[in-house]
C-alpha cells in the first residue's frame, strides 16, 4: 500500500483511525460485485481502490509450507512430544518471522502475493487424535484435550505475536469440529457425538484458542456433526463460536467443504443454496462456492448486509495484518530476508527435534552408544530417505539431514560405521542372498531405521502408498519390515530400532526382539543430527508420548465411531503397548514427598500441593512432570484420569528440587450428560509422575508416581 498518503485519503487508508471505522469505510466504497470478489480465498484485486489481489491460503504446520525455502521443524505430533510450551512458542515465532520476510519480499519483487505466500496461516490443527488409524493425526497435538490446548495456545501466540495493534501472522484453529477421519469418508461423514463427549473432548482446545489465545481464524471441517454440515452449522458457528465464546475473527471453510454440502451431504440442492446457508450460519470466507452469492441475493436467500457482516471480519483480519498501512508503521514489515532459514532457526529446529525423541525401550542401558562399540551397522528404508523427515505440509531447504547423515556425522572417529539399505519401505525384498545379515551378526550394534513415511499415512490424495485414502487399516509396521527385522534378530544382530512416523505403531513380537526402541516422529530438517545426538549421548532423551500406543488394531473401537468410550488413555481400560505420557531417559527420576495444602476443601476452592523431584542418575536431563486428576465419586461417566498440568524440569545429577502446583477448581469439574461443566462434591485422587497413571508405565520403567486423596465438600 502507498506510504504516508496525503490528507485527502479515504478513512480506510488512514492508520490513525479506529479499525472498525476503516473497515466499514472500505466496505462502503465497494460495489456488490467487488464485495463478492473478496468472499473467496482468492480475493481479487480492486485496482480503482489500490487493493491488490490476496490469497488467504497459506500453511505453517511445522514451518512455512509449500512456499520455497524455509526452516523445517518437526511435524506437529513430534512437537507435541516435547511437552514444552516455551519451545513451541519460539518455533512458531520463527515460522512467523520467515512468513513475514517471504511475504514482504514477494510484494517487493512482484507487487502481489499468490497462494502460500500470504499472512493468513491455516494452522494449527487442534483436532483430537482419537484413533491411530487416522493419517492426518500427525498434524495434531495428540489425543488429550488439555495438552492440545496448551500446545496450541503456545503455537498461536508465537505466530500472532504480542504487538497491541498488529498481528504478525493470523493463525487458524482447524478443523471445527469433531473431525478425525476416516479420510475416505470425510466429504460425506456425519459424526454423531454426545453432548458430554463434545464438551469434554472435542471442543475444549478450540475454546481455549478462541477465548484465551485470541486466534484470528477458525476453519470449519468437511464432515457433518450431529447432522449439521460443520461449515454451515448454527450450533457450532453461531451458538458456540460466536455467541458462547465471543469469537471476533473470521471463519473459513475447508477447501471444497462447501461443495460437499450439496454434492455429498445433500443438505441443500445446489451451490446457491449452500452459499446462503453457510453465510447465514457464519462462514465468512469460502474455498469455493461463494461465487454464487450474487445469485443468492437475487433470489432473496440472503441480503447484501449479510455479505457486509462477513467482509467486516475478513477485511478486519487484513487490516490487523497491516496490509492497508504504510510498511514503516508495521513493525513486522522490517523482518529481513536473512531471517529465512537463519542459523538461529536451524539451531531451533535441532533443539525441537532433540526434545521430540521418545525413548521407548533401553534394555540393559544399551543406549547411549558407548565408546566400547567398535562396529556399527545402519540399515533400513528410512535411513537415507528425506520423506521420513518431512511428514506433510512441509517446506524445503538445502540442509535436510537424513538419519544416515546424522549417524555418520555423529559417530566418534575410530568407530567403524557401515550402511546397507536392507529392505524397502513397504515392498518385499527379492534378494535371496542379502549380505546384510552376515554384517549385522558381526557388528556390535545394528541401527535399524524403520517405520512410516508420508507415503504411507497422510491426507486424502497425499499418501501414495496408502490404500485407505491416507489412513492405515492396520497399525503395525509394513509386513516386509517386520519380516526383515525378524531375520536380523535371527542372525544375531543386536538391534536399536529407530522408528519414524506420525502415529502409533504396534510392534507385536518385535518389541522383545530388539534391544532399544527410539521413536523420532517426522523430525524435520535436523532429524539426523538430533537422532544422533540422542543415540551417542550428547543429549538425554526427554520426549513423552502425546498419545497412547495400542498393542494392536483389535484394541480399537470402530474407526467411524466418535464416542470416546474405549478410546485414549482417558477412557480405555485396555493395556497399551506404550501409555500416554511415557518416555524413558538416560537417568532415573524419583518423585517423593507429595503433600497437599489440606485434604478437605470447599467447592470452588483451589488446592496447592508440593513434592520433590530428584535426578538419581549420572547425567543431566530434563523430566516432564505430569499432573493427573481422577474423580472417584462422579455421577456420570468421566475419564479414568485427566491431565491437568505439566512442567519441564531440568536437573543435574543427584540434584533435587521442590516443585509446587495448584489444582484449580476448573480442573475438578466434570462434564455432565447435557454437556455442562459442574463441580460435584466427592473424593478425588491427584497423581504426579513421568507418565499417565498405569501399571504398564511402571513395568516399562517409568518412575513410580506419587498420589494423594482429597475431599471436595459442598
Amino acid at each position: 500500500m502507498p506510504a504516508n498518503p496525503p490528507e485527502s485519503i479515504p478513512f480506510y487508508l488512514d492508520p490513525d483511525r479506529p479499525l472498525v471505522e476503516r473497515v466499514q469505510d472500505l466496505i462502503a466504497h465497494l460495489t456488490l460485485k467487488e464485495k463478492v470478489s473478496q468472499m473467496t480465498h482468492e480475493a481479487a484485486a480492486i485496482p480503482r481502490l489500490g487493493i491488490p489481489a490476496y490469497n488467504f491460503w497459506s500453511e505453517g504446520l511445522h514451518g512455512v509450507a509449500r512456499s520455497g525455502r524455509a526452516t523445517v521443524f518437526p511435524q506437529a505430533i513430534g512437537m507435541a512430544a516435547t511437552w514444552d510450551r516455551d519451545l513451541i512458542d519460539r518455533v512458531a515465532s520463527a515460522i512467523s518471522d520467515e512468513a513475514r520476510a517471504k511475504y514482504h519480499e514477494a510484494l517487493r519483487r512482484h507487487g502481489s502475493t499468490g497462494i502460500y505466500q500470504g499472512l493468513t496461516f491455516w494452522s494449527p490443527n487442534i483436532n483430537i487424535f482419537r484413533d491411530p488409524r487416522w493419517g492426518r493425526g500427525q498434524e495434531t497435538w495428540g489425543e488429550d484435550p488439555y495438552l492440545t490446548g496448551e500446545m496450541g495456545f503456545a503455537f498461536v501466540h508465537g505466530l500472532q505475536g504480542d504487538d497491541p495493534h498488529y498481528l504478525k501472522v493470523a493463525a487458524c484453529a482447524k478443523h471445527f469440529a469433531v473431525h478425525s477421519g476416516p479420510e475416505a469418508l470425510r466429504h460425506t461423514f456425519n459424526a454423531q457425538v454426545s453432548k458430554r463427549d463434545l464438551n469434554a473432548t472435542y471442543l475444549p482446545a478450540f475454546k481455549k484458542l478462541v477465548m484465551e489465545a485470541g486466534v484470528e481464524i477458525v476453519m470449519g471441517a468437511y464432515n457433518r456433526t450431529n447432522d449439521e454440515p460443520c461449515c454451515a452449522s448454527q450450533f457450532l458457528l453461531a451458538e458456540t463460536l460466536r455467541k458462547a465464546w465471543g469469537f471476533k475473527g473470521h471463519v473459513v471453510s475447508d477447501c471444497g467443504a462447501l461443495n460437499d454440502i450439496h454434492l455429498h451431504h445433500h443438505v441443500t440442492q445446489n451451490a446457491e443454496g449452500t452459499a446462503a446457508l453457510a453465510l447465514k450460519a457464519g462462514c465468512d470466507l469460502s474455498c469455493g462456492v461463494y461465487d454464487f452469492l450474487e445469485d443468492a441475493i437475487r433470489d432473496g436467500l440472503i441480503s447484501e448486509a449479510d455479505i457486509d457482516c462477513s467482509l467486516e471480519r475478513t477485511l478486519g483480519t487484513r487490516f490487523k495484518l497491516g496490509m492497508f498501512d504504510p510498511p514503516d508503521q508495521v513493525p513486522y514489515a522490517s523482518i529481513p530476508v536473512s531471517a529465512i532459514h537463519s542459523p538461529e532457526h536451524q539451531a531451533l529446529a535441532r533443539e525441537a527435534a532433540q526434545k521430540s525423541v521418545v525413548l521407548l525401550k533401553n534394555r540393559n542401558a544399551i543406549l547411549p552408544i558407548s565408546d566400547k562399540v567398535r562396529r556399527l551397522l545402519v540399515v533400513g528404508p528410512n535411513a537415507t530417505s528425506l520423506e521420513p523427515l518431512l511428514g506433510n505440509y512441509y517446506g524445503m531447504n538445502e540442509s535436510l539431514n537424513t538419519l544416515l547423515e546424522g549417524i555418520f556425522g555423529g559417530a566418534p572417529e575410530g568407530m567403524q560405521v557401515n550402511y546397507r539399505p536392507g529392505c524397502l519401505l513397504a515392498h518385499p525384498n527379492n534378494n535371496l542372498s542379502d549380505w546384510t545379515f552376515y554384517e549385522a551378526s558381526s557388528a556390535d550394534l545394528t541401527i535399524a531405521c524403520m517405520g512410516l513415511s508420508s507415503a504411507l499415512e497422510g491426507e486424502e490424495g497425499d499418501a501414495i502408498l496408502s490404500s485407505a485414502n491416507g489412513d492405515r487399516s492396520d497399525i503395525g509396521l509394513p509386513p516386509n519390515q517386520v519380516e526383515y527385522l525378524k531375520k536380523l534378530a535371527q542372525a544375531g544382530a543386536r538391534i536399536v530400532l529407530v522408528l519414524t512416523g506420525g502415529s502409533p505403531i504396534a510392534l507385536g513380537e518385535l518389541e522383545d526382539l530388539v534391544e532399544a526402541i527410539v521413536f523420532v516422529w517426522y523430525p524435520g530438517e535436523a532429524g539426523g543430527q538430533a537422532v544422533a545426538d540422542v543415540l551417542f549421548g550428547r543429549t538425554a532423551p526427554s520426549g513423552k508420548l502425546p498419545l497412547t500406543f495400542p498393542k494392536s488394531t483389535n484394541q480399537l473401537p470402530p474407526f467411524e465411531d466418535y464416542a470416546m468410550s474405549g478410546r485414549t488413555y482417558r477412557y480405555s481400560d485396555e493395556e497399551p503397548l506404550y501409555p500416554f505420557g511415557f518416555g524413558l531417559s538416560y537417568t532415573h527420576f524419583v518423585y517423593s514427598g507429595l503433600a497437599l495444602d489440606r485434604e478437605v476443601i470447599s467447592s470452588g476452592e483451589a488446592l496447592p500441593l508440593h513434592f520433590t523431584l530428584t535426578n538419581q542418575g549420572p547425567v543431566e536431563a530434563e523430566e516432564v512432570v505430569q499432573f493427573y486428576l481422577s474423580d472417584l465419586e462422579a455421577s456420570v461417566e468421566v475419564p479414568f484420569h485427566s491431565l491437568i498440568g505439566f512442567q519441564r524440569v531440568s536437573l543435574k545429577p543427584r540434584q533435587s528440587r521442590e516443585i509446587a502446583f495448584i489444582i484449580q477448581p476448573e480442573a475438578m469439574m466434570l462434564v455432565d450428560d447435557e454437556g455442562e461443566r459442574v463441580l460435584e462434591p466427592g473424593e478425588f485422587r491427584v497423581m504426579v509422575g513421568g507418565c499417565s497413571p498405569s501399571a504398564r508405565g511402571e513395568e516399562l520403567g517409568a518412575p513410580e508416581p506419587v498420589s494423594a486423596l482429597f475431599q471436595v465438600m459442598p
